[in-house]
């Protein structure tokens, strides 16, 4: 028992958490009629990541604010995803994605762009950090569903070197060759 507790505690001590950013997204005040009066109850809606590719949410709900920001936080770093970035500042490529009746396209941007997103989908990118993305809501606008759109488009960015990797190739097999110029165009336009 003790060696297991030994086991965990060095995990932890080996963990030591890399420094977190987070976002408050979004916090909703719901109350309750009782017969004494109203109770009010707080959830909230944060965003959590390492800006440097792993992000993730949590919501929590609590009889105060700050608690329910702190249960947010830590379901958040429990339920933590790792995107693959170019360049470490923007998508490989685009995606759209889907959760209940929200649905948001995400674009790659040059250099420069910055994040062109709204509300919930700007907490994501920024968390994430990305730092030049176009991005577009389309559909719900509720910001829970928003945000598991986003995440979900996310999930499914893949890396040129996941992609050679699973396909058993080399990446520059998989990538299209811009340096090579169209040479059956040529020859044809030769032979005419």
């Amino acid at each position: 028992m003790a060696e297991r507790e030994n086991r965990r505690g060095r995990r932890e001590d080996r963990e030591e958490t890399p420094e977190f950013a987070d976002r408050l997204v979004a916090i909703n005040r719901v109350s309750k009629t009782v017969k004494g009066g109203k109770r009010f109850g707080f959830a909230a809606l944060v965003v959590v990541g390492d800006q440097r590719g792993r992000v993730g949410f949590g919501k929590g709900k609590a009889k105060e604010v700050p608690e329910a920001i702190r249960k947010a936080t830590e379901q958040a770093k429990r339920g933590l995803i790792r995107v693959p970035l170019r360049e470490g500042r923007t998508l490989h490529h685009d995606i759209e994605g889907r959760h209940g009746a929200g649905k948001v396209v995400m674009r790659t941007a040059v250099p420069g762009t910055g994040i062109i997103a709204g509300g919930p989908m700007r907490a994501v990118f920024e968390m994430l950090g990305v730092q030049d993305v176009v991005a577009k809501s389309l559909g719900s606008q509720n910001p829970y569903n928003m945000i598991r759109a986003t995440l979900d488009g996310l999930k499914n960015n893949n890396s040129p070197r996941s992609v050679a990797q699973r396909r058993g190739k080399k990446v520059a097999d998989i990538l299209p060759s811009h340096d090579k110029p169209a040479e059956a165009p040529a020859e044809a336009a030769a032979e005419a």
